[in-house]
């Protein structure tokens, strides 16, 4: 069970937008046992559309379509898809219904004669009715595959693909059980990680596939299976996840979409009835963003500065003005100082400070660029070290934000 995922618009093919759609599609597809493969982004240009609808038809069961629905004559996916279908394009009542009842809903104005063309649709095609929008999805067969048409607007499409397209496909095909589960690790490059668990990768069963999956300062390890019985395919993949977790507890964190490192330090953190606070300069709030997501945080973390400026280190936190004058701002005192200070503005039992140099310029610092200091307030004093994080700005504070949150996992684990 094959499907390729098709989104047209110049806007993604130019990087004014980033294509989200594939990998929500693609996501969402894999959990009912359909594997997507390939994924193809094309202009808003009739001839590309249409080859590209014959290149898929050649080797998907499945091809879903994004983007290119709109009233404008930019917009040209129904009229190309009545080209390759052998279709015309015909009024249906109930779009134009739901096009009324939208603008009543939501719109002060009257609908546009632009907004009532969204109720042309090609004649053979079930219509897949938007909730959300005025453009309607369409499904349509040819030679045994079948064609999904969605709107690009990504709630709009995700609502459609829950509500109308994965229903279709589960009672349309016969589909294998695909079965992933990926374990998050932080401390140990993808290398280090694949010498330690040779042995293990060797003895694996041929059914179980392991993926690395490295980004800035961890990796994730993916084991993946496929099979006819659900039950059998989740046992074998997660007895070797047992197996993994343990050679790896050094390392490992949890596992993706069931925990993260920052929701894991609020457990450990709450469950301990200690709280903690973050000081970032270099990092901007990117560890403080990371905390946040996760319904929960305010049990533990009590809150956070950004002290971007020199200055503001000595202002608000109180950093010894001297310090930063004998040890330079990018220095491991001034670090310490950070994470001392912060514990005692927030009244937090651990802190994280960071100051470094993101790049592209050294600022006031006076190290190279990606010069990053990491310092760990607990209750028994403080922990810190400097790291070299690269001259790339956005790869130095991922780097640097998974850092600090790596370090304080640990001491709030030896305990």
């Amino acid at each position: 069970m094959l499907a390729e995922i098709i989104t047209i618009g110049d806007e993604i093919l130019i990087g004014q937008i980033v294509d989200t759609n594939s990998a929500y599609i693609s996501k969402e597809l894999n959990k009912v046992g359909v594997k997507v493969y390939q994924i193809t982004s094309v202009q808003d240009d009739r001839k590309h559309i249409l080859q590209a609808f014959e290149d898929a038809k050649k080797h998907a069961d499945l091809v879903i379509i994004t983007g290119g629905l709109g009233p404008t004559k930019d917009d040209v996916t129904k009229q190309t898809f009545c080209d390759f279908f052998g279709d015309t394009l015909v009024e249906d009542p109930a779009v134009i219904d739901n096009v009324k009842e939208l603008f009543k809903k939501y719109q002060l104005n009257k609908p546009l004669p632009a907004n009532f063309r969204q109720a042309m649709v090609p004649s053979k095609a079930t219509i897949l009715m938007n909730q959300y929008g005025t453009a309607p999805g369409m499904w349509m067969d040819m030679d045994e595959v079948v064609f999904v048409s969605l709107p690009g607007v990504p709630y709009e499409m995700k609502h459609l693909l829950q509500e109308e397209v994965l229903p279709r496909v589960i009672k349309r095909f016969n589909r294998p059980h695909i079965y992933h589960k990926t374990l998050i690790t932080y401390g140990l490059g993808e290398s280090a990680i694949a010498e330690r668990i040779a042995d293990w990768e060797n003895e694996l069963p041929e059914d179980i596939k392991l993926a690395y999956l490295p980004s800035l300062g961890k990796v994730r390890l993916r084991l993946s299976a496929t099979g006819k019985d659900k039950k059998a395919l989740e046992k074998s993949v997660d007895s070797q996840m047992e197996i993994l977790e343990e050679m790896l507890s050094d390392i490992a964190v949890g596992f993706e979409g069931e925990t993260s490192i920052a929701e894991l330090i609020g457990k450990i953190l709450t469950e301990k009835g200690m709280t903690y606070s973050v000081a970032e300069s270099c990092t901007g709030g990117r560890i403080a963003s990371e905390i946040t997501q996760y319904a929960g945080a305010s049990s533990a973390f009590m809150g956070g500065i950004i002290p971007y400026d020199t200055g503001l280190k000595t202002k608000i936190l109180g950093v010894p003005k001297n310090i930063i004058e004998q040890y330079n701002v990018v220095s491991i005192p001034v670090a310490e100082e950070m994470a001392k200070r912060c514990c005692k503005l927030f009244e937090s039992d651990y802190s994280i400070a960071t100051t470094g140099i993101a790049g592209p310029t050294k600022g006031d610092g006076e190290d190279e660029v990606g010069t990053v200091c990491i310092a760990i307030g607990t209750p028994n004093g403080v922990v810190s070290e400097k790291f070299s994080f690269g001259n790339d700005r956005y790869r130095v504070i991922e780097k640097a934000a998974n850092k600090a949150l790596e370090m304080l996992l640990k001491e709030i684990s030896k305990n």
